[in-house]
């Protein structure tokens, strides 16, 4: 791999996934892992902007950043790049009306959205939700529709919590396209139009940034398709295996974000 300062010149903007780089989801909020807190604060003190574009989808963005500032993050919900106010704004502009297979924790987002007579159905991480009863109800809303429409907040395959890994919406999403013959909407990283929006909020271009996420697909590959460089963290759902994958190469690979904040501080926007 080319050096450091190479890979990382005229970097301007970072833009930060939340679940396995910041902290591991689980009982009781969650735990930091060691040394992001010191280098989120690191980073908010150095001129390089940041943005934090997560596909968080079973707390609402308040009680994201609620979690986030108990374990000592400097962060606001003005600077998060989330899946569930972005589908709010796509349902509202194409009158769209949800069934939603959601969490209950992220519900509130959708307070403001008309659910009667669905015509639409709109998935999440619904966690323990996903029952067949709830997954089957989806079904039938989607085959009455005579244009079937499911927008999946994210795709992940699976995430990684204090307990162990745990199986993400994108199962879930690729069972209702199997047997509905659609294919999803997908808000939230891998989508182009999801890390564009991140980037227009953070006022850089796609050149002049760098995601760090901890998911060979969503975070890299997505980045690198909309000419964002990535590197990937061996922290949260990080497999030794990502880093021989058959498709996507990250732009460089650290330990966890208190190494890739060192390197950035040293070779970025030079």
């Amino acid at each position: 791999m080319a050096a450091w300062a190479e890979r990382l010149a005229g970097v301007r903007g970072v833009l930060l996934d939340i679940s396995g780089v910041l902290y591991d989801s689980g009982a009781g909020g969650g735990t930091p892992i060691p040394g992001s807190v010191e280098a989120v604060a690191r980073l908010k003190q150095s001129q390089l902007k940041v943005r934090f574009c997560t596909n968080e989808s079973q707390k609402s963005r308040p009680e994201l950043v609620a979690v986030l500032r108990r374990l000592g993050f400097d962060i606001s919900e003005e600077e998060v790049t989330a899946p569930a106010p972005a589908t709010c704004q796509i349902l509202k502009e194409r009158g769209l009306r949800p069934h939603l297979l959601i969490h209950e924790g992220v519900r509130s987002e959708f307070d403001h959205i008309d659910t009667s007579n669905p015509n639409c159905v709109v998935i999440a991480d619904a966690g323990e939700d996903f029952s067949y009863q709830n997954m089957n109800k989806a079904f039938q809303v989607l085959m009455e529709l005579e244009t079937p429409v499911l927008i999946s907040l994210g795709k992940g395959r699976y995430y990684k919590e204090g307990s162990g890994l745990m199986l993400d919406v994108g199962a879930y999403m690729k069972a209702l396209e199997y047997a509905c013959g659609v294919e999803a909407e997908v808000v939230g990283k891998p989508s182009p139009e999801f890390f564009n929006s991140a980037l227009q909020a953070m006022g850089v271009e796609a050149h002049q940034a760098v995601m760090i996420g901890d998911d060979i697909v969503g975070d890299v590959g997505g980045a690198q398709r909309c000419g964002i460089r990535a590197l990937q963290v061996r922290t949260g759902k990080f497999r030794p295996s990502d880093e021989h994958h058959p498709e996507v190469k990250a732009d460089g690979y650290v330990d966890n974000l208190a190494e890739a904040v060192e390197l950035l501080l040293q070779h970025a926007d030079k």
